[in-house]
């Protein structure tokens, strides 16, 4: 594809690989550089253009960015680097897939990636800056608030609701019409078939 954008990406660790990897593949942006604390030149090819202190004279440069910290033990980083992203005036593009599925009547937010073989349903709601991990299932009528991260082939049945700020573990199953609270964290292959207050832990 011809002049692509240019995007640069907040974060160079695990998560930012698979990111790379599902941007490379959209082909609808391109990577001019990370912003991370590592002070390694190079990651995975792209150079580190900077840490967060330099934001403000990147934004001079590029207008687009993509968070690509993963969220399992901090709930609340990933919100707080979008705020100041968002108050910097970056556009913070949905980046998703050729491999994965969105229906037509799905909702997603601002800053949202969804990777290799996630499938969104019908009439589904995804909010701003999530993670939506390989092969992860989100099924009709779901609701995602925002800053969530629903990891590598969870699945969440129709009707669900999970609150903003929530972490969805690896081969989680939640069963349909369930509400998870606010900044709710939930363990890799666990079946949750009650509601969950806010700030929940299933380990």
């Amino acid at each position: 594809m011809k002049n692509k954008k240019k995007i640069i990406l907040i974060g160079a660790g695990g998560h930012a690989v698979s990111s790379i990897d599902v941007i490379e593949k959209e082909n609808k942006y391109k990577i001019y550089g990370l912003v991370d604390k590592n002070k390694n030149k190079f990651f995975n090819k792209y150079k580190i253009i900077g840490t967060d202190k330099d934001l403000s004279k990147i934004k001079k440069i590029y207008n687009n960015a993509l968070i690509t910290i993963g969220q399992i033990k901090e709930l609340f980083l990933r919100e707080k680097i979008f705020k100041r992203l968002k108050a910097l005036k970056f556009n913070l593009p949905i980046i998703c897939s050729p491999l994965a599925y969105v229906s037509k009547s799905a909702k997603v937010g601002e800053g949202t990636i969804i990777m290799h073989k996630a499938v969104i349903n019908a009439k589904s709601k995804i909010g701003e800056n999530c993670i939506i991990n390989t092969g992860a299932i989100v099924e009709h009528d779901v609701i995602i608030g925002d800053n969530c991260h629903i990891s590598t082939g969870a699945i969440l049945n129709g009707g669900v609701n999970i609150g903003s700020n929530s972490f969805i573990g690896s081969g989680a199953v939640v069963r349909q019409n369930i509400k998870i609270g606010k900044a709710s964290f939930v363990n890799a292959k666990k079946f949750i078939d009650k509601n969950l207050r806010e700030r929940s832990k299933i380990l």
